[in-house]
């Protein structure tokens, strides 16, 4: 009978243990994903710190926020002086709801893998020195309210696949170097004109039907 007791003691260990897996293998991965963007942020401020990537999840880091699952769902690195790239790691942080990177010095693209982060419901890099163009992906970011990419270098047309969130509320992509026409359909027939001004090659709003959008627009 004692050996029955040890041997079913020893399956539930191993059922626990087993349950307890996928759990620990999602948090690693996304304290992967956001140690990936440490790597390749410069952080003179040592806002990042605490960082840790032998942590089992990032739960424990300040500027991250997780929900009672142990999921990210905020990053809070607004007005915090880095600089350095966005990483494509960053995508695989699925319940993440709020990505505030504003006010700081990033460079180089935004990763078209911002796509895949379905939760989004805010996107905040605006003051920043990003280039390259808006990835169409983030039309597939079917809870997004808000989308502020103003103030930065970016160029290119405004992706019309944005026009097909109907929950966003906000789009500012004023002061960048965009060109084309301005979306008018969907959410797009709300937003005030001044949230696309500063863009010396942008033509204005759309005129549906009469030209293509991205005339002269490379």
């Amino acid at each position: 009978m004692a050996g029955a007791a040890a041997v079913t003691g020893a399956l539930a260990a191993a059922l626990l243990l087993f349950v307890a897996l996928p759990a620990a293998v999602k948090g690693n991965s996304e304290g992967d994903a956001l140690y990936a963007l440490r790597k390749s942020l410069t952080d003179p401020q040592n806002v990042l710190q605490s960082w840790d990537p032998t942590l089992v999840n990032p739960c424990t880091w300040f500027h991250v926020t997780c929900n009672s699952d142990n999921r990210v769902t905020r990053l809070d690195l607004g007005n915090s002086f880095l600089s350095g790239h966005l990483v494509p790691e960053l995508g695989k942080l699925e319940h993440l709801q709020y990505l505030e990177l504003y006010k700081n010095n990033i460079q180089g693209t935004i990763p078209s893998e911002l796509g895949n982060l379905k939760s989004l419901i805010s996107l905040d890099l605006y003051n920043n020195n990003l280039t390259g163009t808006i990835p169409r992906s983030l039309g597939k970011l079917k809870s997004l309210v808000f989308l502020r990419l103003n103030d930065n270098k970016l160029n290119g047309p405004i992706p019309r696949e944005l026009a097909g969130i109907s929950s966003l509320k906000v789009v500012d992509v004023s002061r960048n170097d965009l060109c084309g026409t301005i979306p008018t359909t969907g959410p797009f027939e709300h937003f005030p004109l001044n949230n696309f001004e500063n863009n010396p090659r942008l033509e204005g709003p759309e005129l549906i039907g009469l030209a293509s959008y991205d005339t002269n627009c490379h």
